[in-house]
């Protein structure tokens, strides 16, 4: 609920403080004080696109602020925290301004935000229905919208329950038409992975066996210089020859013979002595070692090497195919037969969603043909209630018509086209809203079908604007009735010329401009007693002091007051 609004130089208002609080509250005022502009203040609160030529000529910017009265654990509250801002015992304040350069800030709870933020909150808190946006259920959207609304609980459960299958049934959609849509793509990728496979299996490396084997070739390659070397190098330790030259070995024995023959003289010659064993006991395993290392080389090197290097070829070409290295090799052997087995569950996986969407698709229609029995009966529910209200809002001639048309498509809506009719008279062609009516006609339609649908979802505030344009006499008495009944449930404010109208508000204010042409704060009075009199007789005849429009006057607020009750 909207509590207080103040508008600061916009149009012809040059500061204003509108009072509104709960109820019905109707808004009067001379042509050209200014009523409109408190819509358009309104509308810049909501989120509306602003006009820089709505600026006060003369002001730098022009400024709406409006304090609401909202539920603090509600939906409006938290968007409002989610946005920055703060609800603090259950009232919020929007701000917006609008520079002369038409630039526009809007704040949020006291947090400076994005002028989506207003717009919503705005489509939760307000229906604003002005001289230019009557039409608000222009679009089949927005009238479909109505519709449900109208149904209420009795459609929200079983429209729930088709959109979480029309989701699911989008999503293995999706899935399976990409799965399907790149078969062939990955039956060439499999095919690819089975044939490495294959291939790095029938090779079967081992982890460093490729460095392992380049030390075994480079050894067989050099096989004679190994054996003539290490033939030599025993032979200097310890030859098997007889003949003159002599080994290490001997040389050894004959210095620890020498030293035997003295040492008896000398201890210090001793540990010299044992020291000559120790090293001739070393030379000896030395070269024990190298006849066993030469008579250990192959004989037929030559044929291992062969088997070698064709070892080595066979890994390269499985690293120049999958490597750099044997490592790089052996991980794709190992990702890539996950891959493979992932690939080759595809199908499995095209088979489960096939069936998976056939059962979803039918459940889908199923649903959608339950909300579409619930919807053209509710239609005609509203259209037969909204087609009373006409009769009582002087168009007793005029019927509604709502169509629910099933299509061969379904959206996340169901599969309904749904349409909101108007039929001028008895005999005539329903025609949609807008082209069967004139705007007063519209006006009681819009506000026929709001009082309609309040009583099954209410709107924390309606705004009219000149709703009864075009209308008179009894038929605006019946629009002032309507209104007072929708504001049982909902805020109502209502800009109105009717007396009519007006005299079934619970709050009245008047927009009056100064004696410069400005409206001021002064010029926005909250109207009671005498003086709401005065103004209901210069409504109903154009002079406030006048005896029998005054008596008319009070009159009308007692015949409002009665039929309220």
């Amino acid at each position: 609920m909207i509590e207080e609004i103040l508008i600061r130089d916009l149009g012809v208002i040059g500061s204003a403080t509108l009072p509104l609080g709960p109820g019905f509250t109707a808004l009067t005022g001379e042509t050209g004080a200014g009523k409109t502009m408190v819509v358009t203040a309104l509308g810049l609160l909501l989120g509306e696109r602003s006009d820089a030529g709505a600026v006060r000529s003369g002001s730098e910017r022009a400024v709406v602020e409006g304090r609401w009265f909202v539920s603090e654990d509600g939906p409006v509250a938290e968007r409002v925290r989610d946005a920055g801002g703060e609800v603090e015992d259950g009232e919020l304040l929007l701000g917006r301004s609008v520079s002369q350069e038409g630039r526009s800030r809007a704040t949020v709870g006291g947090r400076s935000a994005p002028v989506g933020v207003l717009g919503e909150i705005g489509h939760q808190l307000v229906v604003v229905h002005g001289q230019s946006d009557q039409l608000r259920l222009r679009s089949a959207t927005a009238q479909r919208e109505a519709l449900d609304r109208f149904a209420g609980p009795e459609l929200a459960g079983p429209l729930a329950e088709y959109q979480a299958v029309f989701r699911r049934l989008q999503e293995n959609r999706s899935e399976l038409e990409t799965l399907v849509g790149d078969r062939d793509r990955r039956e060439r990728e499999a095919a690819e992975l089975r044939e490495a496979m294959e291939e790095i299996e029938k090779v079967d490396p081992q982890p460093g066996e490729d460095a392992e084997l380049a030390e075994r070739a480079d050894r067989l390659t050099n096989l004679e210089d190994l054996r003539l070397a290490a033939g030599q190098a025993h032979e200097y330790l310890a030859s098997e020859e007889v003949g003159e030259a002599a080994d290490a070995l001997a040389f050894l024995d004959s210095a620890r013979r020498q030293l035997d023959r003295v040492s008896s003289h000398d201890p210090e010659l001793e540990a010299v002595t044992e020291s000559l064993r120790s090293a001739s006991f070393l030379v000896s395993e030395v070269a024990t070692s190298l006849a066993s290392y030469v008579s250990g080389l192959d004989a037929d090197g030559s044929r291992e090497l062969e088997a070698v290097q064709d070892r080595r070829a066979a890994l390269s070409s499985l690293q120049r195919k999958y490597g750099p290295g044997l490592d790089d090799v052996l991980a794709y052997l190992n990702t890539g037969s996950a891959r493979l087995l992932e690939l080759d569950g595809d199908t499995d996986r095209i088979d489960l969603l096939e069936a998976l969407v056939a059962d979803d698709e039918k459940a889908a229609w199923d649903a959608a043909d339950r909300i579409s029995g619930i919807r053209a009966a509710k239609g005609e529910e509203l259209a037969r209630l909204v087609t009373e209200e006409l009769g009582a809002l002087a168009m007793a001639d005029a019927s509604l018509d709502v169509t629910v048309e099933p299509r061969d498509e379904l959206s996340l809506h169901g599969r309904d086209a749904v349409s909101i009719l108007l039929r001028p008279h008895p005999g005539s062609e329903p025609r949609p809203l807008g082209r069967g009516a004139s705007g007063g006609e519209l006006s009681r339609v819009m506000l026929a079908i709001e009082v309609v649908l309040a009583a099954s979802d209410p709107v924390p505030t309606f705004i009219f604007d000149e709703v009864d344009a075009g209308v008179g006499g009894a038929a605006a008495i019946e629009i002032g009735r309507r209104l007072a009944r929708l504001a049982q449930s909902a805020q109502v404010i209502v800009v109105t010329h009717l007396a009519q109208v007006a005299a079934f508000a619970t709050n009245h204010l008047r927009v009056a401009k100064g004696n410069d042409g400005a409206v001021t704060t002064s010029s926005v009075q909250r109207l009671e007693g005498e003086e709401r009199i005065a103004e209901m007789a210069r409504l109903l005849s154009g002079l406030p002091d006048s005896e029998s429009g005054l008596a008319h006057a009070r009159e009308l607020v007692a015949t409002a007051t009665a039929l309220s009750r």
